[in-house]
């Protein structure tokens, strides 16, 4: 019997709070078979993605079946198990070799990456199991099931709230290509330049801002200011957690620099949202409190015009997410500093992006 294993896990902290989840499906329909979820305690994102995969593997083998083709979003899990990326860390080998050992009484067990949203079933399971650990109430749900219905129909703008994304002004290590996370560093001369251009396009979308938001630090403070003194002045309001993503000890380097020192770590990162720079801050960590940010936002100011102000890692994961794109979206999009950004979002939950990353108003 040949069946289709659908396998994730994920960190609340990384290490925190963890859980796994595993569906089994049949193949080639997709109904689902058998399902596993569990909590793990405190452990790392890689290992709960591990421990899916392992408890997916026997949860095949106890319905006989003889040939498994395995999907997950875990790049690591996948280059790993498939021969393609050494395991470097010694935590990880026992659960490999466990795996391993499971794939070794199949006939034929095949591994294929899949993007997070082609692995929602496995994603709901392992947040139901950490959900569970910390006595919250699971949501019976796929993340998905509540999203609106799309449509050809133009939108109309009745109710819309209008968000225009700034991604802050050029600073010393902008120009220098250099990973600029929690650093709280000023903008250059360009970069105030820059940011008095992004004013101006801003006012050409609108003169009739209700709000400008910033993240805390002062590159886009500043930048946040000048767009402010553009479209009349509109006070500037501080948003902790529009902050761009904590890099950890890769703050200030360039990415060669990194590849030199970190090769495993930066592979393992380019991978997968859910790692780490060492002592930093995943890409899923970001996203979660973005998420939050944003719904505040449009609460808060619905039917508006409303500037955010913030970083790369925000910006991209906002446009993903409107965009319902992969994560491969995060690594493939750039965003120029000062570049402008437009999409309307509506009470139903529609969204509309009209433009990603203008710079026009730089030339």
């Amino acid at each position: 019997m040949r069946v289709l294993v659908e396998a994730d896990g994920g960190s609340r902290g990384n290490p925190g709070p963890a859980g796994y989840g595993a569906v089994v499906r049949t193949h080639p329909t997709g109904e689902i078979l058998l399902e596993r979820y569990g909590s793990l305690g405190t452990t790392t994102n890689n290992v709960a993605e591990y421990t899916g995969l392992i408890e997916g593997l026997k949860a095949a083998l106890e319905l006989n079946a003889t040939e498994v083709d395995v999907r997950m979003d875990s790049k690591l899990v996948i280059e790993q198990m498939s021969g393609r990326w050494q395991i470097k860390n010694p935590g990880l080998r026992p659960l490999a070799a466990s795996a391993a050992e499971l794939v070794s009484r199949l006939d034929r067990v095949s591994f294929e990456w899949i993007p997070r949203e082609r692995n929602k079933a496995a994603d709901a399971l392992a947040n139901r199991a950490m959900d569970e650990a910390q006595g919250k109430t699971p949501s019976t749900e796929l993340p998905d099931e509540s999203a609106p219905a799309p449509s050809w129909a133009p939108p109309s703008m009745e109710n819309a709230t209008r968000i225009v994304l700034v991604r802050h002004g050029e600073t010393a290590l902008t120009k220098q290509g250099r990973y600029s996370g929690r650093g709280d560093v000023p903008l250059s001369d360009e970069g105030e330049a820059q940011a008095m251009a992004a004013g101006g396009r801003v006012a050409g979308i609108s003169r009739d801002v209700t709000a400008v938001l910033s993240s805390p630090l002062r590159r886009c403070v500043r930048t946040a200011e000048l767009i402010a003194a553009e479209v009349g002045g509109v006070p500037v309001t501080v948003v902790d957690d529009l902050i761009e993503c904590d890099f950890g000890e890769w703050e200030g380097l360039t990415f060669a620099e990194v590849q030199e020192r970190w090769p495993y770590e930066l592979n393992a990162w380019l991978g997968s949202t859910s790692v780490a720079p060492p002592g930093g801050e995943s890409f899923q960590a970001v996203a979660k409190r973005i998420r939050g940010a944003m719904a505040t936002v449009l609460k808060a100011y619905a039917g508006g015009v409303v500037v955010v102000v913030s970083h790369v890692s925000p910006i991209k994961l906002i446009l993903r997410d409107a965009l319902a794109a992969s994560d491969a979206f995060l690594h493939r999009l750039y965003l120029d500093a000062a570049g402008v950004s437009t999409m309307d979002a509506w009470p139903d939950g529609n969204i509309a992006v009209r433009s990603v990353n203008e710079t026009a108003h730089l030339r």
